[in-house]
């Protein structure tokens, strides 16, 4: 799978952590930044990484910060984009089982290296149930963006 991955100076240690997981995985990464640990404004890279997975440019992406929060707000700006917020195992399945979640948003501060990698896991192998998720789904997709 093609996954996009963003983060700002806060999550940019899990950024590489996750990112060389992922490939260690099979996963194709694409990596939008940000390339340090020097105070940066999250929208600029997480924007972008939104946009690849509203093409389809990349079929999933990981937006990490040190809350997750302002990640998940700038990437749902994005038409097309159904951002999660997620701290544990049962939220990741959750976001993907019932919201059909193409980017996960993950905070840095708030959980373990170890528990954000079984995170994506959990996020990464849940097929969306469908059925009567759909219609919610497709509700969401035909809100507004940008």
């Amino acid at each position: 799978m093609r996954i996009a991955i963003a983060s700002d100076h806060a999550g940019f240690n899990y950024k590489r952590t996750i990112a060389a997981w992922l490939r260690e995985h099979g996963h194709d990464v694409k990596d939008f930044g940000t390339d340090s640990v020097a105070s940066v404004d999250y929208p600029d890279f997480i924007v972008p990484a939104a946009r690849a997975v509203a093409s389809g440019a990349c079929e999933r992406g990981i937006v990490l910060g040190g809350s997750g929060n302002g990640e998940a707000i700038a990437a749902n700006k994005i038409k097309g984009v159904r951002c999660a917020l997620c701290w544990n195992e049962e939220s990741a399945r959750l976001a993907r089982a019932h919201n059909d979640s193409n980017l996960l948003s993950l905070g840095a501060r708030l959980v373990s290296e170890e528990a954000a990698l079984r995170i994506i896991q959990v996020w990464l192998e849940t097929p969306f149930e469908g059925g009567r998720h759909n219609a919610r789904v497709a509700k969401l997709d035909a809100l507004g963006g940008a």
